[in-house]
């Protein structure tokens, strides 16, 4: 049984713990390197709050880049990610790597930075639907703010649960554009529960209560599944200016980032309790095992512009992007900080 005290700490304590354990080795972290470097261009560091448990570790790197000389940590809710990041509002943030994909695809001023972790989405099916090829002439639902139920949401509208889907979708030969019913909804896992929609993308926590919950059963677990597995789903992006007029800043807010998520995937409970305590989720249990099953230690295994390639080239092929992969890579990435952490960070 887990130990109550341990996984009840106050935030004070929880903070304390990250400050030892980003100060004194515990997760192989040489303090003096950090240290030798010239201070951050700016004290001020803004990132996003986005409604996904699934980005822990941009949350949970608060002090850890206090300590990398941030006084001012700004998390900022609105506008949404995309257009925050492009327009310079937020300089650094973790989100899905799709999503990237179409702001660099149009021109945006924005860089691919880092691959943080993999596998956090679900899609879940009733009976009828054992396989993505069984989705055709079905209903996919997902959460979000379009059309009533019972009606057709056109693709422009959805948010971006629907590009995870569609590349699953064209992967084995399917056309998402006129195969699947689209409903984007905000009880979108009501209707899946009540047996009115065939399937439904579920991301953490959603997933672990559907499961706990013996609702539908697991058609693709991204965690688990093929090709899915071997890359990531949410990557760290920065806007261009920020990232080349503060490259100490940003070599420092992705390692406040990246020890974070070592930490997640080291210490799940406490990190579970902290996301409780500061309201990014209400179950500690549906947190805990999303926590558990979020692959957050591959950022340095596996290589983010794989990934890059492997989305452009489903998304492009679904007329979502009109780049190549190599223009995308060229254009959008700078993974030379990644480089130099990898070797400062090993573990």
């Amino acid at each position: 049984m887990e130990d109550h005290r341990s996984s009840c700490w106050s935030r004070r304590e929880f903070v304390g713990g990250l400050t030892v354990a980003g100060t004194a080795g515990l997760l192989g972290i040489r303090p003096h390197l950090a240290a030798a470097e010239p201070p951050p261009e700016t004290t001020r560091i803004r990132l996003a709050r986005l409604p996904a448990m699934c980005k822990a570790p941009q949350y949970l790197a608060e002090e850890l880049l206090r300590a990398e000389g941030f006084s001012d940590v700004q998390y900022v809710s609105e506008p949404p990610i995309e257009q925050a990041l492009a327009e310079g509002l937020v300089d650094i943030s973790m989100n899905f790597t799709p999503d990237l994909l179409l702001n660099i695809d149009a021109g945006q001023p924005v860089v691919f930075l880092a691959g943080i972790h993999i596998g956090c989405y679900e899609l879940f099916g009733t009976d009828q639907v054992r396989t993505i090829r069984d989705l055709k002439g079905k209903t996919v639902a997902l959460y979000g703010f379009g059309a009533p139920t019972g009606l057709r949401t056109p693709r422009r509208v959805l948010g971006v649960g629907h590009l995870f889907v569609e590349s699953m979708a064209l992967y084995v030969g399917l056309d998402p554009a006129k195969d699947f019913n689209w409903l984007s909804h905000p009880e979108a896992k009501q209707l899946f529960t009540e047996g009115k929609v065939d399937a439904y993308l579920a991301f953490p926590v959603d997933a672990q209560e559907l499961r706990a919950k013996k609702i539908g059963h697991v058609v693709v677990a991204s965690n688990s599944d093929r090709p899915w597995s071997q890359h990531f789903c949410c990557s760290l992006a920065g806007n261009r200016d920020f990232v080349r007029t503060h490259p100490v800043a940003t070599k420092r807010t992705m390692r406040a980032i990246l020890k974070a998520a070592d930490i997640c995937a080291q210490d799940p409970a406490r990190v579970a309790r902290f996301l409780v305590d500061k309201d990014y989720v209400n179950r500690y249990d549906y947190a805990l095992q999303a926590m558990k099953e979020i692959p957050y230690n591959k950022w340095r295994e596996y290589d983010p512009e794989a990934t890059v390639r492997f989305y452009a080239l489903r998304l492009r092929d679904a007329g979502m992007i009109k780049a190549n992969p190599q223009k995308i890579i060229a254009q959008g990435t700078d993974w030379r900080f990644l480089k130099e952490l990898k070797r400062e960070l090993k573990g």
